[in-house]
């Protein structure tokens, strides 16, 4: 299995820019880190090398008391978007506890990436809008079967609807994966990432970054700086009720 380095972050929205080539292209843009290492999982303790990274500021007050022991362990604020990763044991010790993690630590300009989010929801939709069926022609005779998906079976032979069979249904709302998309370009100071074209999710959708599985992945290095001696803020837990 092929583990693969990445950051959370946050989808902006879409823009537009010129290429190398000149052409007139549609960017992504995607709001990725600063990520948090909230723990570094090991073969020996959990029986698989990993590490937790979290992002985006969360309330205090949200916070389930196991989760908030975590963050406290890592010194920093509570977090609504967290994930794990998993890493060869190698560069799962290149992080320590409480250390963040940039954009320009892990991807540069060309690199290719997979987006991981969760698409936009579409509602309950046809056959025609969910599927693509091009629908019934729309001549004399045919009275409200225009949009309909055809015959799903026999009553005798099979005598049974098959698993699978495209049928309406709820469309989109799903955690979905676009692989192989260009890393145009990186903005470290604005932690920004521009993507050549669009992927799953609205604006403001948390999207897991990650490095591209279709190809061989970049070496990544990350700065070594240990994790914040200041304490974090008290954490208020919600009243009982």
């Amino acid at each position: 299995m092929a583990f693969r380095m990445g950051l959370l972050g946050k989808k902006i929205g879409m823009t537009q820019g010129y290429s190398e080539k000149g052409e007139w292209t549609a960017l992504c843009a995607i709001q990725l880190g600063p990520c948090v290492v909230l723990e570094v999982l090991t073969l020996e303790k959990n029986g698989y090398s990993a590490i937790r990274l979290g992002y985006d500021e969360a309330k205090p007050s949200r916070v389930s008391k196991p989760d908030a022991g975590q963050f406290a362990r890592a010194k920093t604020t509570p977090k609504r978007f967290v994930r794990e990763l998993r890493l060869t044991p190698e560069e799962a010790n290149k992080f320590v506890i409480g250390q963040t993690v940039s954009v320009g630590e892990v991807f540069q300009a060309g690199d290719r990436i997979d987006a991981t989010a969760v698409s936009k929801g579409k509602g309950f939709q046809g056959v025609m809008k969910k599927y693509h069926y091009k629908g019934t022609r729309a001549t004399h005779g045919t009275h409200e079967y225009f949009r309909h998906g055809g015959s799903i079976g026999c009553r005798l032979t099979p005598g049974r609807v098959f698993k699978g069979t495209k049928m309406p249904g709820q469309m989109g709302n799903k955690r979905t994966t676009v692989q192989n998309i260009r890393v145009v370009e990186v903005i470290e100071d604005r932690n920004l990432l521009l993507l050549a074209g669009g992927i799953p999710g609205h604006s403001e959708s948390y999207v897991l970054i990650s490095q591209g599985t279709k190809h061989a992945p970049r070496p990544f290095e990350v700065k070594a700086n240990a994790a914040p001696e200041t304490e974090p803020p008290a954490v208020e837990q919600a009243p009982e009720a």
